[in-house]
């Protein structure tokens, strides 16, 4: 990915000694394009209220430290939320099914942004009976 002002200088294992000029990150010994969380959330509430899914998705923005440019949020009748809020780091997206109590997310991000942030925001925001989370490690060996 391409972002312009937004390009970070990382450096780390298996890296060239001169700092590089992208968004790829080192996590766990592994250089990669980005960390990609899979999030389920059980048992959760307000997980049809668009507004308050909003203001969620802007606060695990604002944890991760990245860097909004748009949101998009869908009200499904009679129940259900989807929608995505679009990153310079990549995005999060969010799909809701109030009526079971379960919404399930993807948090993918690269350059210097922490996707872990979320989770905690999420935890409480939708006052989780139980979340569940699996990381994959995106573009190894690009």
């Amino acid at each position: 990915m391409h972002h312009g002002a937004l390009l970070r200088t990382r450096t780390g294992p298996g890296l060239p000694d001169a700092a590089r000029l992208d968004h790829f990150v080192v996590r766990n010994g592994m250089r990669c394009a980005g960390v990609h969380l899979i999030v389920d959330v059980y048992g959760g509430e307000r997980l049809d209220d668009i507004d308050h899914i909003e203001e969620t998705l802007r606060a695990c923005v604002d944890a991760a430290g990245a860097t909004l440019l748009h949101i998009h949020l869908h009200h499904f009748q009679p129940t259900g939320v989807s929608g995505v809020a679009v990153l310079a780091e990549s995005h999060i997206s969010i799909h809701t099914w109030p009526e079971a109590g379960y919404a399930a997310l993807d948090v993918f991000m690269c350059g210097n942004a922490d996707p872990d942030a979320c989770i905690p925001i999420l935890r409480e925001a939708f006052s989780a009976g139980r979340v569940a989370v699996s990381e994959l490690l995106r573009g190894q060996g690009a």
